[in-house]
């Protein structure tokens, strides 16, 4: 019984990753962290990304209603999740949770889910936060959302070069079981 269960949760993502996004709905960048998640959202275009909101996490209930809400009201077809890597490109030990993160994002709301490299963004973010001379303290309120917005734009670059077509497809980021030949 257990194994049919899981197949069919097997065959569900999968379907979930090969539909094409539709033309119409926002995608949503995030910068993980373990205890609180940057949001930025694209407009309905693609063509912008702007930051929108710090998300402090309460719990896999509260955070699977939070996102499942975001999703609804904000027409979220797509989830950008920020993955750390090193600076050789290598995974760390925080790609594997963002990595489960991800998965679970996925399965609570139904919405595919790509990784993006997210090298510097925080830092970047820190830096233009720090020209424009905020404070420590509201800097820190909005460098996750800002680094959200970085991780997000650069997605929506590569999507509007056409590199990336409007759908889930896989990259050396998105299998980390793909060999570079």
């Amino acid at each position: 019984m257990m194994n049919n269960e899981a197949a069919n949760e097997q065959r569900e993502e999968e379907s979930l990753k090969r539909r094409p996004l539709p033309e119409r709905g926002r995608i949503a960048g995030l910068d993980y962290g373990k205890t609180r998640i940057g949001i930025a959202l694209s407009d309905p275009g693609w063509v912008l990304a702007t930051p929108w909101s710090v998300y402090r996490r309460r719990g896999a209930v509260q955070d699977a209603a939070y996102f499942q809400k975001l999703v609804q009201q904000e027409q979220v077809v797509l989830f950008v999740l920020g993955l750390p890597v090193h600076c050789d490109g290598t995974e760390s030990e925080v790609s594997l949770e963002v990595r489960e993160f991800g998965k679970w994002l996925e399965s609570v709301t139904r919405v595919p889910v790509v990784y993006m490299d997210e090298r510097f963004s925080t830092q970047t973010a820190e830096t233009w936060l720090r020209t424009a001379n905020f404070s420590r303290k509201e800097r820190q309120k909005r460098v996750d959302k800002l680094a959200a917005q970085i991780i997000l734009s650069s997605y929506l670059a590569i999507l509007k070069r056409g590199d990336a077509p409007p759908s889930w497809s896989p990259s050396p980021l998105d299998d980390p079981s793909l060999d570079n030949e």
